[in-house]
């Protein structure tokens, strides 16, 4: 056995530790090994409670699919195909959603939209209510916050689509006697196959594994993944595996039938030649451009009420339509406060070190997978995409059933409680973002150059140090940054996983709302947005700073 192979088997055994075993561990632990039982199984299926959370998580993914369709798509060919003032500004101000961590999200739509949030408070103060005129909670109040967050997929799925036509294929339709109905319906909409099922995808599996909507909102509505933390909480270990275990089959089901139907519908003959000119709309360019900015207005107002609420003191504001004091008092108290800082700093050290560690093994995979042509390479990327296909809180409870015995001969060791757990299991959730990054990275670098370098007698530490991280260093950065800003506003893995002492920010903003300090959970959440913009930024730019010319 070549050092590379023995390389690509030590790297194949430390994913399948990391990635297989605890949802092997699981599955046992859900029919009892060794006496291998189905009966926490039966037990599941006669329950009427678990069938109605396997079905809501079903229809909400589709239903959010749907509607992140229809408010996507439209705005994707707005922004594409017609040019009117403003257009990249306001282009970019319509992916703003994407930005903001899913709790933080969360809970700026609690603060505008909630029963005591401004708009409710304003509905009532007009019209002199008794009671605040809505309760946002259940299944709309979940579709409301997966729509205002998932649009954004199909939105820059379909404008990536659109600016890859061919505008001679629309033209030959056209001059044929195709009306503007048939040319997007025979045309335009199959070629954009390949990417709406790319984003019906994406926004199936992320609506699958939502947590923070339906756990904030959700009150006695309940999918999946609020049911495993439940039984998990209530002591039923045995039922939130099998729960567990249950969401990873359904998930898996769903990747594999929604890859099969993007396979089926690719498309041969788009994207070859130059994108169709942007369509001027004369007068009415300026009620578009009007259109664009309210909509960005309106997409914008959970970023300002975040802000706004952050800086309301504890106990200030009860009644009143807007806060009657603001100053800077729970800024100052995060900053100062140990107790308060340590969330913080928490959250930090942990996606360091779970970034780093994702990005090491992604990198390693890819050299062996690519460079190396192992033949293990296969099973290195699908060891690697797994954590995508799989809900956070199914990984989540493998980890926590996998590491709580200790039992070093099989593997088993108690990480639960300790500083460990959770950057072990950010670390996992984020392998397939690093290795995506780098797989892609490797995938486009001319094999003839590492071969020339070995022939003029470089070794593998110089060929990796001069050719392979110089040449890779943007694709490096996008999957840094990527997994960094997933693992710094974690709230799935972190509710199920941590500890006081190791509490993430996330758990923070989820403490400090059920004290009730809207105001201390508003700052925590405007600390992790502002963290999250600024990391975004400074590796983007330095992605481009690093990328070689020409």
């Amino acid at each position: 056995m070549t050092r590379r192979s023995l390389a690509a088997a030590l790297l194949a055994l430390l994913l399948l530790w990391l990635v297989g075993y605890p949802l092997l561990v699981t599955l046992t632990q859900a029919l009892e090994a060794p006496r291998w039982t189905l009966r926490h199984f039966v037990d599941f299926a006669r329950r009427p409670e678990e069938w109605r959370a396997l079905w809501a998580s079903i229809w909400i993914s589709l239903v959010t699919v749907g509607l992140a369709a229809a408010i996507g798509v439209p705005l994707a060919f707005l922004f594409e195909r017609a040019d009117f003032p403003g257009r990249r500004v306001l282009g970019s101000l319509v992916a703003l959603p994407v930005v903001l961590p899913p709790l933080v999200g969360v809970i700026a739509f609690l603060f505008l939209y909630g029963e005591s949030g401004f708009v409710a408070r304003a509905i009532q103060s007009l019209f002199r209510l008794d009671a605040a005129p809505w309760r946002l909670a259940g299944p709309a109040a979940v579709l409301l916050v997966h729509a205002y967050t998932m649009y954004v997929y199909f939105y820059l799925f379909t404008r990536a689509g659109l600016a890859r036509l061919d505008a001679a294929l629309l033209e030959a339709a056209e001059g044929l006697g195709a009306g503007p109905r048939t040319v997007l319906t025979r045309v335009t909409l199959p070629l954009l196959s390949p990417a709406l099922t790319g984003a019906a995808l994406l926004t199936f599996m992320t609506s699958l594994a939502s947590f923070s909507a339906p756990y904030v909102f959700g009150g006695g509505f309940r999918v999946m993944t609020t049911q495993i933390v439940a039984s998990k909480l209530n002591g039923d270990l045995p039922a939130a595996m099998v729960e567990t275990v249950t969401l990873a089959v359904v998930a898996l089901v769903g990747l594999a039938l929604l890859q099969r139907s993007e396979t089926g519908r690719v498309v041969a003959g788009g994207g070859r030649g130059v994108a169709p000119a942007r369509r001027r709309l004369g007068r009415s360019r300026w009620l578009v451009a009007a259109f664009g900015w309210a909509l960005a207005a309106f997409l914008l107002l959970p970023h300002a009420t975040l802000v706004l609420v952050s800086l309301v003191p504890r106990s200030t504001w009860t009644i009143e339509i807007l806060p009657p004091v603001l100053n800077f008092s729970n800024y100052a108290a995060l900053l100062s406060e140990p107790e308060r800082l340590r969330p913080l700093v928490n959250s930090l050290w942990m996606a360091v070190v779970a970034t780093a560690g994702a990005l090491v093994l992604g990198f390693a995979a890819a050299r062996l997978a690519v460079r190396g042509r192992t033949p293990l390479g296969g099973a290195l990327e699908t060891l690697l995409a797994i954590p995508w296909a799989l809900p956070g809180t199914v990984f989540a409870v493998a980890l926590s059933a996998t590491f709580s015995v200790h039992a070093p001969w099989v593997g088993r060791f108690v990480l639960v409680g300790t500083a460990a757990i959770l950057p072990l299991g950010y670390l996992v959730r984020n392998l397939p973002v690093t290795g995506r990054a780098t797989f892609g990275g490797f995938r486009q670098l001319d094999p003839a150059l590492d071969e020339a370098a070995s022939s003029l007698g470089a070794g593998w530490w110089k060929r990796l140090s001069r050719i392979d991280l110089p040449l890779l260093a943007p694709a490096l950065a996008a999957g840094a940054s990527l997994a960094f800003l997933t693992a710094l506003g974690d709230f799935v893995i972190s509710i199920v996983l941590y500890t006081y002492e190791t509490r993430p920010i996330s758990i923070e903003i989820l403490s400090s709302l059920r004290l009730q300090e809207t105001g201390a959970a508003a700052a925590y959440g405007v600390v992790l947005a502002a963290l999250s913009a600024a990391v975004f930024f400074l590796w983007g730019r330095r992605a481009d700073e690093m990328r070689p010319p020409g």
